[in-house]
């Protein structure tokens, strides 16, 4: 019988939104206040789904405690207490080298999801991620044929 497991992680991290090609008033006009320098932080909460069958040894779908190391290495590591344009690339803002992508949630759960889609512990695949930055504002992905409906 396919199931499948959600696990929740949680990370503080900053962020920015600006785009150095627009003026500091169509940063402010596109993005209001989360355009002011240099960025403010969010506790968040990312739930990261798996799907598969469950081993009938252990009564598991998943190692939890592989799964906890993957989603830490690959996702928490790297943004815990970190500026999220500083820690990671494609969304640098600076004078020198700038990324190309804006840090919203909708672009962090696709840059979540480039990091665990195909690193799953044997088994499961991963089917959805939620990642929310407040109690009112959350963004998820769900794998064709996984989400709602």
């Amino acid at each position: 019988m396919p199931l499948r497991l959600e696990r929740r992680y949680r990370f503080s991290t900053a962020h920015l939104y600006r785009r150095p090609e627009w003026s500091e008033e169509e940063n402010l006009r596109r993005f209001g206040k989360c355009s002011y320098e240099p960025g403010h932080g969010h506790n968040y909460r990312l739930w990261v789904m798996v799907a598969g069958e469950v081993d009938p040894a252990t009564g598991f779908l998943v190692d939890l405690g592989e799964l906890d190391a993957l989603v830490h290495r690959r996702v928490v590591e790297v943004l815990d207490h970190r500026h999220v344009n500083h820690a990671v690339a494609e969304f640098a803002v600076g004078p020198v080298a700038e990324g190309t992508r804006v840090p919203t949630g909708e672009n962090l759960v696709g840059w979540v999801r480039g990091r665990l889609e195909g690193e799953m512990p044997a088994g499961v695949r991963l089917v959805g991620l939620r990642l929310a930055e407040d109690d009112d504002l959350a963004c998820t992905w769900w794998a064709e044929g996984h989400g709602w409906g």
